[in-house]
């Protein structure tokens, strides 16, 4: 058994994003990539919050609305409109956000619970929340972004859309 505390766990590094006018936190190490905002080739009958899917260097990558995921009203895709690749149990997706704006060093022992009421997002896809500075940061479990019935959607959907043209 370990004497380790929270206190004693080196910090883990979070990408922020911005959605909706709240902050949200990405693990670092889920990020592959963060690129522009491009239009992708839909899948039918996919959930509303599946934009659909880009070929990225040969891989299928499947791309969600941070805003409609979370029942958020949807907004127009702007210059500053994101889509960061993520990594979740060895498959990318990517999400797309109003923008992404730094890398935060948070220990452990700063995560706070977060509160069944208050937020715009369902507590679900929160893992925790830390403060910085005067802002709170809301800590998104990407894990649980894709649903399993979603996933399992898209792997079925995928080999009609093989087709799709690479981007850079």
């Amino acid at each position: 058994m370990s004497d380790a505390s929270p206190h004693d766990a080196p910090p883990s590094q979070y990408l922020t994003l911005n959605l909706a006018h709240e902050e949200y936190g990405v693990d670092i190490l889920a990020v592959r990539e963060i690129r522009g905002w491009t239009p992708v080739t839909r899948i039918p009958q996919a959930p509303a919050y599946v934009l659909g899917v880009l070929n990225l260097r040969g891989a299928i990558v499947p791309v969600i609305d941070m805003r409609l995921r979370f029942g958020l009203p949807p907004e127009q895709y702007t210059a500053s409109t994101v889509t960061v690749i993520v990594t979740v149990a060895g498959r990318h997706f990517g999400v797309v956000v109003d923008a992404v704006s730094d890398v935060l060093d948070v220990s452990p022992a700063d995560v706070r619970p977060v509160p069944d009421m208050g937020t715009t997002v369902d507590t679900e896809y929160l893992k925790g929340l830390t403060a910085v500075d005067e802002r709170m940061v809301l800590l998104l479990d990407v894990d649980k972004l894709l649903q399993p019935q979603d996933a399992q959607m898209l792997e079925a959907a995928l080999p009609a859309v093989a087709e799709v043209k690479a981007v850079a």
